[in-house]
């Protein structure tokens, strides 16, 4: 009989802790993690195979739900309901460095309850990088200078036979020389994610009386997730398109290229959706990345009545949502309240 009792006894919390058991997953949901089809770029070295990307997801707090190679990961993640954060890098990024493309993503994710969510995760160039052209007739002038790139996060020294591309957080970059014990800032310009610049440094036209000239070498200029060629010119031509941050800053100018991912509309003067079902044919919104999901980021375009708003509204094309777009118009300082372009007479689709 004690024997008995005590069995009795013992199975009593057993049972407690399994209808919290229950309870617990009761309340909780499924998230999956996959990379978005037809999102590895193009470039001019190998890409990195996204198995070997680092994947993090944390919850609310901060605490790692997972932390490792994405190849190692699970295809189904049982989690409470909340919202997690979900990252995927393709190497660790925190000092300037030779050679070191960072591609990923990050996204929220909320988790509800008996719900599978889906996290589709972009491969992005997140860093920016800068390639000097160092001409002989530099060399010359120059022989015991000393070139070095220098941003918030560090610095790099660019010798003269100096081939790599040097690859720093988006920020402020500035190209300094030393010579003699003498610092001089020949350059300086902020970089945007995904941007990779080219600068040829020489001598100015009248030798040295003429000083040093930095000329920014827009061919070699490699702006969006396809790396194509262009960008980073005046705009007046499609291969010298502004990206969204640099079309903000040439108000007034017209007749201008811009190129940029479509993430929006229904713009009104407190807000805009980046979400579907859309219900304006009037205007849609670009931002620089096809993950942005803040209006101030963006710009906006006017689509007025006619074949272009036909053809990139997303009231009957939803499809176009995180397409690239190059358009080709007025850009103006202010429409529903942030930088737009208007008077759209051209446009590209990528």
């Amino acid at each position: 009989m004690k024997k008995i009792l005590f069995t009795l006894l013992a199975a009593t919390p057993l049972l407690a802790s399994c209808d919290s058991l229950m309870q617990t997953f009761g309340r909780q949901g499924i998230l999956q993690v996959r990379f978005a089809e037809g999102t590895v770029p193009t470039t001019k070295s190998a890409f990195p195979d996204t198995n070997d990307f680092i994947l993090t997801i944390a919850n609310s707090k901060g605490d790692y739900i997972y932390d490792g190679p994405y190849g190692a990961s699970k295809d189904s993640f049982p989690l409470d309901e909340g919202t997690y954060t979900v990252t995927a890098r393709s190497c660790d990024f925190k000092e300037p460095q030779f050679e070191m493309p960072q591609y990923g993503d990050s996204q929220v994710a909320t988790i509800k309850s008996g719900k599978t969510t889906v996290v589709t995760l972009a491969c992005v160039q997140l860093n920016s990088g800068i390639r000097l052209r160092i001409a002989s007739e530099f060399v010359s002038a120059f022989p015991s200078a000393a070139l070095i790139l220098k941003a918030a996060s560090g610095k790099l020294m660019y010798s003269y036979t100096e081939k790599r591309i040097a690859y720093f957080e988006p920020g402020t970059v500035n190209l300094l020389m030393t010579d003699g014990g003498q610092d001089k800032t020949l350059f300086t310009r902020r970089l945007e994610p995904q941007q990779v610049l080219t600068l040829g440094v020489n001598v100015g036209a009248e030798g040295l009386n003429g000083g040093v000239q930095v000329q920014v070498d827009t061919t070699r200029n490699w702006i969006d997730d396809e790396f194509t060629i262009g960008g980073g010119g005046g705009g007046d031509e499609l291969e010298n398109a502004l990206s969204v941050p640099d079309a903000k800053s040439h108000a007034g100018e017209q007749d201008v290229w811009v190129y940029g991912y479509i993430v929006g509309g229904d713009l009104s003067s407190s807000k805009c959706s980046f979400v579907k079902p859309f219900s304006s044919r009037t205007n849609i919104v670009l931002a620089a990345k096809s993950t942005c999901r803040d209006k101030q980021q963006c710009l906006s375009v006017q689509l007025a009545k006619g074949d272009i708003r036909d053809d990139l509204n997303l009231v009957d094309h939803p499809e176009l949502l995180g397409r690239q777009v190059f358009l080709c118009g007025d850009i103006v300082e202010s429409y529903y309240g942030i930088p737009g372009i208007q008077n759209i007479s051209e446009y590209r689709l990528k």
